[in-house]
């Protein structure tokens, strides 16, 4: 595993992972915003081929697009996070696909789930993001293409893009190679 911008405080490893997400990090290209963000912390092994990646994470989300969970990624202009995003007091299971340019799906979730657990299948031209809140009955959010044939980076994902850092914790980190 290796960081790509490490945080100023962190600790443990794909079993369990602690860390302060720092202010003024993101993840976005251009739509909508008009900026480009390439900075939040990213923990990440790479991979070939077909595989589907897994995770527990747990935050403290409180301000404006606090976010955690899984990024695959090839550069930065081409890659998927999902998770938690924290819009307007509400936590959202959130997807956003960039392929040059960023966009966003949601879905809001008004109860503030505890911990989300999060499947990330990459096979062929695809991936297809799976989300649960008890690690037993899975969701589809999203199918999405990625291109194909290319190593990529795949690992835990976070940032806090306003004023306000953030603890999360992701548990469980597994990247299983599909056949």
């Amino acid at each position: 595993m290796k960081w790509f911008n490490q945080p100023g405080t962190w600790n443990g490893d794909a079993a369990l992972l602690n860390f302060t997400v720092d202010p003024d990090t993101d993840y976005w290209q251009v739509t909508h915003y008009g900026f480009k963000r390439d900075n939040g912390p990213f923990y990440y092994q790479e991979i070939a081929g077909d595989f589907q990646a897994s995770v527990k994470i747990t935050g403290q989300y409180q301000e404006l697009f606090h976010q955690a969970g899984l990024m695959i990624r090839i550069d930065e202009k081409n890659w998927i996070k999902t998770g938690i995003e924290y819009v307007d007091g509400v936590q959202n299971i959130s997807a956003v696909v960039t392929r040059e340019v960023s966009d966003w799906s949601v879905v809001p979730r008004h109860d503030s789930p505890e911990s989300v657990w999060l499947k990330l299948l990459r096979k062929g031209d695809y991936v297809e993001i799976k989300y649960s809140f008890d690690e037993k009955r899975y969701d589809m959010l999203r199918l999405a293409y990625f291109p194909p044939g290319v190593k990529v980076q795949i690992g835990m994902v976070a940032a806090a893009p306003g004023k306000e850092s953030f603890p999360v914790t992701f548990e469980d980190f597994k990247v299983e190679t599909l056949k």
